[in-house]
This record gives structure tokens, sequence and C-alpha cells, in this order.
């Protein structure tokens, strides 16, 4: 790789300038960063086949990362349940979340990461790795705490937002709940489970089912990545809002 490509990916080999002090000159202002870091983002992330109503999750989950070319192992639905053909995943998310659905994710740190202030109708946002069930049944069944958890969904998984941003084991039981109630539908998977075993698969698993999904193939993905797709699908569809 050039040394000019290696340096616009890393921010490494790019001289600083200096203020009077000596000390390192950068960006103060909230919104000035804001508008710079999604100037750059444009600039550098290729959208080409992305479509419009998930544009801004795009966009976003490249800010939440800061690798543009996660893009190219992007993967989404063509469709949304009970929807037109024409309504895609992001459409049918932010639908979704304007209608109050829940905001189902695997692990605090996604749902910590959602930001409140952004969500259409105070929709709930739940999280049951540590309810206090959770430890016996993952014992009980030989399975993982964060597979435990989901089981507590699904009485809450019709037309909800789905955000898995950590474990794949959590993709994979979400997956065979869904398949054993065929009826029970949510309104958007936003699968990013991240690590070496098992998340790979589990999105591949996610990519081919008929479920509304948005994911990223690969080893790749992780808790910023859900929570970022979440608030792309609750705020303004354009960006041009101040940051936050």
């Amino acid at each position: 790789m050039a040394a000019s490509e290696t340096a616009r990916r890393t921010g490494r080999g790019v001289s600083t300038a200096t203020d009077a002090t000596g000390a390192a000159g950068y960006l103060r202002d909230p919104d000035e960063i804001y508008a710079e870091s999604f100037r750059m983002i444009r600039a550098e992330t290729d959208l080409s086949g992305v479509p419009a109503d998930l544009e801004a999750l795009v966009l976003r989950l490249v800010h939440a990362s800061g690798m543009p070319d996660i893009v190219a192992d992007l993967a989404w639905s063509a469709g949304a349940a009970g929807a037109t053909s024409a309504t895609g995943a992001g459409a049918a998310g932010r639908a979704a979340l304007a209608a109050g659905a829940p905001i189902l994710c695997d692990v605090g740190m996604v749902a910590r990461g959602v930001i409140r202030a952004r969500l259409p109708a105070a929709n709930p946002v739940i999280c049951t790795l540590d309810d206090p069930e959770v430890p016996a049944r993952a014992r009980a069944a030989g399975i993982t705490r964060s597979a435990a958890a989901v089981e507590l969904w699904p009485g809450r998984l019709a037309g909800a937002v789905v955000a898995i941003g950590n474990a794949p084991t959590a993709l994979f039981r979400l997956l065979e709940l869904l398949a054993a109630e065929p009826s029970v539908r949510p309104a958007l998977v936003l699968g990013f489970p991240v690590g070496f075993v098992g998340a790979v698969e589990s999105k591949a698993a996610l990519a081919a089912s008929d479920l509304p999904f948005v994911t990223l193939h690969g080893r790749r993905g992780g808790s910023a990545m859900a929570a970022a797709a979440v608030n792309a699908l609750a705020g303004p569809a354009d960006l041009t809002e101040a940051a936050t």
C-alpha cells in the first residue's frame, strides 16, 4: 500500500499543526467536528451500491468504525416483513421505530449506545442479559448467557427492532427461535456480532433467512456499530443535524 494511502486510512504520517504554545492544534467545536467527519466519510466511502433508505445507516457505521471499506461487506434484505417489495430494510426500521417498536439489544453496551433523545416514540430499549433468570437458564441448557438472554425475548419480538452487536450465539439463538415460530416477525434485525468463533457463520445464516436485516459479513462488527445503526434509523435521514 502506498504511503499516502496508509496515511489516509490510519492517520499515521499526517502532519499536525501546532498552536503558539507548541501543543497540537485540533478542531474543538463539536458542530465543526461533526461536519468535517461526515465530509471525510462521504469523500472516502463508496455509496454507489447503497439504497437511499440505508445511506444514513451506512454512513453512521463508517463513522462508528472508522473503516470506509466495510461497505463492501455490508448486506441487507431487499424488502420488509409485511410491507411492499419497494420498502427496504432501512425504511422498515424507521417505520417501526416511529410506531413505537421496542429495541432489543444483546448486550448492555449496545443498549447504552442508543441515544434516547433521538428515539422518535420514547421507544423502550431492552437488554435481558442481566436478568436474574439468565445464569441458571444458561447453565441448565449448556449455552452462553447471551443465548439464554435471547430466550426471554419471544413476547417482545413481533415488530421489534433487534440490535445484536456482540455475541454470535445470541444471533444464532434468535434465528432458532424465529424459525420455531414463523408467525413472529421482528421489523428488522441489525446483525453485527463480532469475533473469531461464530461471527461469520451467524451473519451468513441471517443473510440466508427470510428476515428483514442489515449485517456486516466477516469477523468485524461490534456494539458501536449496532448502536450506530439504531441511531441512524432513529434520527434524520440526511445527517444534517448538529452533533449530539
